[in-house]
């Protein structure tokens, strides 16, 4: 059993979990994510590290509320233990550059600070950009200072640093002729796909995009998590979760995420009743 020895409610539909997990906690490095069960009966979650304690042996999850599982994960708090807790999965981002931009979008940017910071650890220049929708749903913002050189947020509503979205600030760079040796993006696919062809117009040498795709077993065997990367099919759990954004097929990718989104709300809606059902009980 795992147990969770730090909670951190950012919002009413994001929330941090800090679990004691000596072994992941010594290997997981950033990019790289964990499979979890909240009990016996849950189904199986991949989610980001969000950040590893070696010297604690706890490692540190973000995620967001948006179905039965996240829900039933949610009502966990501190003392309480995971039934499950396997990793660390996929391959590690390569901390390869000088200048980078690291750009996370929505709950992305969980994903995107450790790398973020392990960027700025390794004495690299790191230009942060990070997209909500509005200034309550704002998470990270100090972690993000204190790992950059430069952190631009932004919000859809303009509640929140720059008004719209992430590639404003980053064509506005481009445009006035910054170099980037890479940009790391991760978030939405479509934000993804627009931040590629915002690259690709100004020719910036690499850019990744992490990938989380359908995901169920993590070891490449279920075939749930593929994508088309470069015209070759490619497993997000082994393979990735960072690719060549310039090679992947984001419209395929957007097309195969919603195959479940009807099916989560009801799971999800049928959760809410059942935990209400017990409390008036």
């Amino acid at each position: 059993m795992y147990k969770i020895v730090r909670k951190r409610v950012f919002n009413p539909t994001e929330t941090e979990l800090e679990i004691e997990a000596p072994l992941i906690a010594k290997k997981g490095k950033p990019g790289q994510f964990i499979i979890l069960r909240a009990d016996a009966t849950s189904e199986r979650i991949p989610l980001t590290i969000g950040g590893t304690d070696p010297v604690k042996g706890t490692v540190s999850i973000i995620f967001q509320i948006v179905g039965a599982s996240t829900f039933k994960l949610n009502q966990l708090n501190e003392g309480d233990s995971l039934h499950d807790f396997v990793g660390p999965l996929g391959r590690p981002t390569e901390i390869t550059g000088d200048n980078v931009c690291v750009i996370g979008g929505g709950l992305g940017v969980a994903i995107a600070y450790p790398i973020a910071k392990a960027f700025h650890d390794a004495g690299k220049h790191v230009t942060s950009i990070a997209g909500f929708r509005n200034k309550d749903l704002v998470i990270l913002s100090d972690e993000f200072n204190a790992s950059s050189d430069k952190f631009i947020p932004c919000s859809d509503d303009g509640s929140y640093g720059v008004k719209g979205v992430v590639t404003l600030p980053l064509e506005e760079m481009l445009k006035s002729g910054v170099h980037f040796d890479k940009v790391i993006c991760i978030g939405p696919v479509i934000m993804m796909k627009f931040v590629t062809l915002t690259c690709k117009k100004y020719n910036v040498p690499e850019c990744v995009c992490s990938m989380n795709p359908i995901m169920i077993d993590g070891t490449g065997m279920c075939g749930c998590c593929r994508l088309t990367v470069g015209g070759k099919t490619k497993f997000a759990c082994v393979d990735g979760p960072d690719f060549n954004a310039y090679e992947v097929d984001f419209d395929e990718a957007m097309s195969r995420g919603t195959m479940y989104k009807a099916f989560e709300k009801k799971a999800y809606d049928e959760a809410k009743c059942n935990l209400f059902k017990k409390e008036a009980e």
